[in-house]
């Protein structure tokens, strides 16, 4: 059975664990809309790099019955 040489201390083991972390997701302005969007990705309304690339079907409302 493996046994460390010496007992790693509360303090290191914290500090490597700290490291971790989370990042945030990369956000840019979209300059159309102006609202914030993940890079690199289609936009709600199907733009991509200002061209629309997706066609986007309007949803239609339930009506009441």
């Amino acid at each position: 059975m493996a046994v460390p040489f010496r007992k790693t201390s509360k303090s290191v083991k914290r500090i490597r664990r700290g490291n971790k972390g989370l990042s945030q997701p990369a956000l840019v302005k979209d300059p159309e809309t102006g609202e914030y969007r993940v890079s690199h990705q289609v936009d709600e309304k199907g733009f991509y790099n200002g061209e629309q690339v997706v066609e986007i079907k309007e949803k239609k409302e339930k009506e009441d019955k």
